[in-house]
Order: C-alpha cells, then structure tokens, then sequence
C-alpha cells in the first residue's frame, strides 16, 4: 500500500476467519470492500476528566492519556486548513487516492507525483502550484485524469472526502507504529474502508451481524436504574449528590481505554475470551476510531453497551480510580474532595453488588428507570419511577409500559389520569419540603420505618455472618456467633439449646444478625439450598427488650434482598403458633409454590408446627418499599383532593320522593354527570322470540367468520392450557354460544351479550397482554359491538 506517493506498509499475512457479531468493515457501496471481519485496534483518545477526576495513565485499561487529545485536536487543525486551500490543491490530494479514469482501463489506483516531497515535509519551502497535466510517475496519465469524475462535485462534497483522507493517513500512521498483531490487523481493515470509500465516493459503514446498541438495558440505563432503585428515598440535596457520582461514572466510562484481548488474556487466563474480543473490537469500531476519525458514526459506550462490558472493566476499573483519587487527593478542587473521597468509594462499592449479581433488578427491561426531573443529567427518559403506579379507576398495567411519545398512539383507557396531572402532582411530592412527615407512633407509619431511620443514622447494623472450617474464623464474628446463640435460645425455650448451637455454628447455615451498639439484639438463622431453589429459615428471633420496634420486618426485608441477589426466590419455614402471625405479616403463607418434590428430604420437620412459604419478586426494593408506597399514598391522596376540589359543590336534597315519586333516573340527581358519571347505552329489546333469534344467529356467524374468532371456536382443552380451569371459573366459547342458540336459552340481548364479553374476559385474564390470544380478543371485541351497534340491540 503506498499513501501520497512517498510511504510503503507491508502487512503480514493475516488470519481473516470471521468473529461472530463482530462488524466487517465495508464501505456504503454494495459489492465493495473487503469482506474481512474488523478484529482489534487501540487508540488513545482525549481525556474528559468529570467532577476533578485527574485522568489515569493509559496502559492496560485506563483512561485515556493526555497526549492523545493533542493528536486529535492536529487532525482536526490539518483538515481545517486542507479544506480552506485553493481548488486545485484540494483535487491534487484527493487525485492521490483517485482511480485513474484515462481511457485504456488503467489500473493504477491513485496519482503519484514525479517529485514527491520531502518526507517529513519542510516548511520554508513555499508550495508549488498545481498542475493538473503533472504526469503520474505510476501510470504516466495526468493528474486531471484521475480527478475527473470530482469536476462537478460541490465543495461541500470534496470538503467531506478530504476529511476521510486525513483519516486515511493518519490511520496509516497508526498501523505503522502499532506493535499487537491484532491491532495492526484491524487498522488495515479501517484503512482500506476508508480508502475504498474515497474511491467510490460512498460513506464508510460499518457492516455486521448486529447493529448498536449491542445490549439491552445499556450502562447508562442500568446506572440510572440504580440510582432509582437504591437512592430514591433520600432528599433531594442527597439525591443531587448521588447523580453527580453516577454522572462522573458514566463520562469515566465513555473516556475509558480497554485493554487488548491478549493483555487480558494474561491478566485472566480462565475467562471467556472471545467475548471479551468482540466486544473491544466493536468498542474500538463504534467509540474509540471515531473520536479522531470523524468520518467514521460514533457512539458513546454507556449507550451502546451494557451490563456484559461493565463486568469486564468494572473491578479494574474502580481500582485504578480509587488509587489515582488517593494519589491526587491534593490536586483535587476542596468542593470535590469530599465527594471523590468519601461519596465515590462507597457508590462504587453498592454498584459492584448490582453489577456481578445474576438476578439484580437494575439489568431488567422491565425496570421502570429516569425521571421527568431526569435522574442522571445525560440520561434521555422522561417518566417518574412511580408514575406507572398511580393510575386511577384504570386497567392494570405492567412495568414495562410505554414511553409517552408511544402513549400518545395508544388508545386511552377511561378514568386514566392526564400525564401532566401526573407531572404536576409529582412535583410536589418529590419536594420533600411538601411531603408531611409521618410520626413514628402514628397508625399510618410502616412497621419498619423506625428501624430504617435507625439504620441510615448508624444505629443498627446487618451482617450476614458464619462459622467456616476453611479460614480461620474472625473474633468479632465467633463473639456475634455466641450472641446470635444467647438470643435464640432464650427467644426460643422449646428449642434445645444444643440443637441451636449446632445449627448456628453449623458451616452450612449462616445467619443475618442484627447489631446494635456492638452486640448483637436479633438475627435470622437459614440454610440455602441453590440446587433447589429455595432457602430454609430455621430460627427467626428479637431479644424481648427490643421488641415492637420494626426490627423484626426491616431482618425479613433485608433477607429478602439478600436472596434475589443470589437468586433464589423462595423461602420455606415452620412456624409455631406464636411465629405464623409473624410470618403472615411478612408475606408468607400456606400455600407452597416449591413443588414437594423439591423440599422433602431437605427442610427440617417440627411437630405441632405449620409449614409456611413465600415466594420473592426480584423487582421489588424490599427495604425500601414501605417508602415507594408512602409516596403512592400521598400522590393519590393529592389526586383525590384536587378532583374534589373540582366537584365540590352542595346541591339541595331531593323533594320528589316525599311528593309520592318512586323512583327518578340517575342522571336526574344534581350532581351526578360533573362526577364524570355517564348513562350506560340502551338499545331496544327484541320482544319477538323468532327475531331475537334470527339477529343473534346472524351475529353469531358473522362473529365465527370472524379471522381472529379462531383461538375460541372450540371449549379450551386443560391438555394445550394447563391450569386454565383452576383460573377461570366460568368458561365460554363461541361453540357452546352456538349450542345455546339453538336451545333457545338467549331470551333477551343480555344474555347473548353477556356469554359473549364473558369469552373476552376470560381471555384477557389468563393470557399475558402482549399474547396473541389477548390481541385477537380485543379485535373481535370491537368487531362485535361494532355489529351488535348495525342490529340495533345497543345505542350507536
């Protein structure tokens, strides 16, 4: 490959089999390009220090060192002084990676000048003129032969392809100085993209199997997620904080420089290796290229990438910024000390949690995340956590609703509440200012709202602790393993006391102990069973004195967090007469979801005790979610007054009855309409039975004939529908509607009517809404009125 007639690269042969999702790189035009698969490359880019991050040194990961942004900042300096030169120049840089156009099909690929000049070039030497009949020392055609096709081409235009030549070239440079094969090897894959969409005039695209973003939710939406999930609760001065640390996160990332795969590969030998490369190679494709070559799309990683990526970089990543914050502590702005110092550590160490656990909430699409104040100030989304929560006289909605620029598509369903009231309520109740504070002796506050306030003011604390015959054991652990002992036995004197040493010593259970001023005051005995998919909790105590405080329920909630992070779901216990009402509280029942094929053999029976169960939603905060319902109280509170303050007007009593009246029509009571009460529609009664039965037989074929009447031609068969008669009390189906019919059982319209919208109903209740069955019953629903409205047996 020779560039600008003076410079030579040999590449060495290359191992060109395909990366499954990685992109090729090929330009715009079909057919051309090379069809080789991108693999690696690296390059610096321009620090962006956030919040007084002082950029790390750029090695193997890290952010990206200083000295590039110069680089970048020349590029962009030489193109702006190549697209402000005369006409001619611009043709004799472009003639250079230029087919010649001369007619005898010359294959000579771009102009080379018979004095080519000096490399690196001399400044005080002033520029030659440009002759466009200058030979070319490759083909002997002229320079104006291989630029012909550029003579009515706009500046604009030109302006864009000289752009891509300076990429070109400074991409070549890239290649020459690279050392990793792999790197190397992708540098010449970009070089040839851009070189080849010079020649043909096209855009540089990159091709592959799939297309940004590559995961779903992205690293911006997981962080956004959890800020919600974690910080919702806190004042919004605390909130502030907490989203200029995700903020500072998120611009680390986008800045941050991967290490190469073979790097990795040392670092951590035993990991998946070629998703590590597929993924940096898309990184430097889509992220890192573009951020010099700008003629490349580019894209920010936070928004391309998701949970996959950050579990690669995360754990290094957090660990070179700690120390880089601890080595430029002195360096640091005073206002962001504090918070790099102090805040930092401790939002990185909640976020690794959510980052390696297989079952956090955060990594859901079904995470309701963003704010209308916006929770993040890059983040796009536009909606309150709470918002899908609050809607009033309405159908039931799932979390993953749609954004409000798709609600204005969907059809509105009667007693929603307009989304600007939504907005307008929520202002004032994320203000905490406007929020009344509940005292903790009122019959309105949560049970553990006391134990909470305790534990984010240091009061308490939760430790998941446990005996080990594999390292030595702690002190402090041994001393709240003997307290954890103290506290069940004498919360528990049925139980042996032997019996629950042995269990709490046992290495194979563990124990949430609850601590207060160094001691321990309560905890919760259990032993996981992973393979099974459920948790055994075999003692559950509070020492009598500190009782009655919420303690009891905060133990439970934090339990329950502690077992969707390790994914199991369910919990099984027996309780004694004294603990069922407990349990009941705290969400358990008699009705097991664990198929007894799965406990027997494992749980431990008790005599005269009740075996209970309870099954966790990995979606819910449990901690945390006394507080979201708090907030949903006032937001409906809040809805509710400002309807009555709408409606709130005294008519005077009704006189007619005591005039002999019987009975009037509703909406003759003064009042009733501006409630938003509407008249049901009437519709005339057939009282001859034979024309009754002629219009219902003629809706009823036109209903069967119907194409989405198919999925209720026939009764359900338990054998395709398992279950289904355990939820549907009340089955109906076109065919025993037909038989009906033909009985003559449909005496009146509502009967008919009410066969027929029970088979809508029944549908929509066992079938998710986004099912096939849940679509077609809500088009035949519509199809139906639509004819019961033509026959007249209902008002228009």
């Amino acid at each position: 490959v020779r560039v600008n007639g003076c410079m030579s690269l040999h590449v060495p042969s290359m191992d060109w089999r395909p990366v499954q999702g990685v992109p090729c790189l090929r330009p715009m035009s079909a057919g051309i390009g090379s069809s080789a698969p991108a693999t690696l490359m690296r390059i610096s880019s321009p620090a962006i220090g956030a919040a007084g991050l002082v950029p790390a040194a750029p090695g193997a990961g890290g952010t990206e060192g200083s000295g590039a942004a110069g680089g970048s900042a020349r590029i962009a300096v030489k193109k702006a002084q190549l697209r402000s030169s005369p006409r001619p120049k611009k043709l004799e840089k472009l003639g250079v990676y230029s087919s010649c156009k001369a007619e005898g099909a010359c294959k000579c690929n771009g102009w080379k000048s018979q004095n080519p000049p000096p490399t690196p070039p001399r400044t005080d030497q002033p520029s030659s003129t440009v002759n466009l009949q200058e030979p070319c020392r490759s083909c002997s055609h002229t320079l104006g032969d291989h630029v012909t096709h550029l003579e009515n081409v706009s500046e604009e235009e030109m302006n864009r392809l000289l752009g891509i030549v300076l990429d070109v070239e400074y991409l070549y440079t890239c290649v020459h100085k690279e050392e990793d094969a792999d790197t190397k090897q992708v540098y010449f894959s970009l070089f040839k993209l851009l070189r080849k969409s010079i020649l043909q005039m096209g855009k540089p695209m990159l091709e592959a199997q799939e297309s940004p973003p590559f995961e779903k939710p992205s690293i911006e939406e997981g962080v956004n997620n959890f800020v919600q999930y974690k910080f919702s609760h806190l004042p919004s001065k605390e909130r502030q904080t907490i989203m200029e640390l995700a903020k500072m996160f998120l611009n680390q990332i986008n800045y941050w420089q991967l290490e190469t795969p073979s790097q990795r590969r040392q670092r951590v030998p035993n990991e998946d290796a070629a998703g590590y490369k597929a993924n940096y190679t898309r990184w430097l494709c889509y992220c890192n290229v573009p951020q010099f070559c700008d003629s490349l799309p580019r894209y920010e990683t936070t928004q391309i990438f998701g949970q996959t990526l950050l579990r690669s970089v995360f754990t290094v990543m957090r660990k070179q910024l700690l120390e880089q914050a601890r080595q430029e502590k002195d360096k640091l702005p005073p206002e962001k000390r504090t918070l790099i110092l102090t805040h930092f550590p401790k939002f990185l160490s909640m976020l690794e949690e959510e980052v390696y656990s297989h079952s956090s909430p955060i990594w859901s699409q079904d995470f309701l995340a963003g704010a209308s104040g916006g929770q993040i100030p890059i983040h796009t989304g536009n909606r309150h956590p709470l918002q899908a929560n609050v809607r009033l006289f309405g159908e039931k909605r799932k979390p993953t609703e749609p954004l409000p620029h798709e609600e204005i598509k969907r059809p509105r369903v009667v007693g929603d509440i307009p989304v600007e009231l939504i907005n307008e309520v929520m202002a004032t109740i994320t203000d905490p200012a406007a929020i009344p504070e509940t005292s903790l002796l009122s019959a309105h506050s949560a049970r553990d709202e006391a134990a909470r306030l305790e534990e984010r003011r240091g009061v308490i604390e939760f430790h998941v602790i446990g005996n080990s015959l594999n390292q030595k054991p702690n002190k402090r652990i041994l001393m709240w393993l003997v307290g954890l002992q103290n506290v069940f036995s004498h919360q528990l004197p049925r139980m042996p006391k032997e019996y629950i040493t042995r269990l709490v010593f046992d290495p194979k259970h563990k124990t949430l102990s609850l601590i207060k001023d160094g001691r321990v005051i309560g905890g919760i005995c259990f032993r996981m069973f992973p393979s099974q998919g459920f948790t055994e909790i075999v003692f559950c105590a509070v020492t009598s004195n500190e009782q009655v405080k919420g303690y009891g329920t905060h133990l439970m909630n934090h339990l329950k967090e502690y077992h969707i992070k390790h994914e199991i779901l369910n919990f099984l216990t027996y309780a004694d007469e004294y603990a069922i009402g407990y349990f009941k509280k705290q969400g358990f029942s008699k009705d097991i979801k664990v198929p007894k094929a799965k406990y027997v053999g494992y749980i431990k029976d008790y005599e005269g005790a009740t075996l209970m169960g309870c099954e966790l939603n990995a979606s819910i905060p449990y901690t945390e979610f006394s507080v979201i319902i708090k907030k949903q109280k006032e937001i409906i509170k809040k809805l509710i007054e400002r309807k009555q303050a709408q409606i709130r007007k005294v008519y005077p009593g009704l006189s007619c009855f005591k005039e002999g009246v019987r009975q009037i029509p509703i909406e003759n009571i003064p009042g009733i309409r501006e409630t938003g009460w509407k008249p049901v529609g009437k519709g005339k009664e057939l009282k001859d039975p034979d024309q009754l039965y002629s219009t219902l037989k003629t809706i009823l074929q036109h209903v069967k004939s119907h194409p989405n009447a198919w999925p209720f031609m026939e009764p359900v068969k338990k054998t395709e529908a398992p279950g289904y008669y355990q939820v549907i009390r009340f089955p109906m189906d076109l065919k025993t509607m037909s038989e009906r019919l033909k009985s003559r059982y449909y005496t009146t319209r509502k009967l008919f009517m009410a066969d027929m919208q029970r088979i809508f109903t029944n549908c929509r209740e066992y079938n998710p809404p986004e099912s096939e069955y849940y679509k077609c019953a809500n088009l035949l629903e519509k199809f139906f009125y639509t004819k019961i409205k033509e026959a007249g047996l209902i008002e228009k």
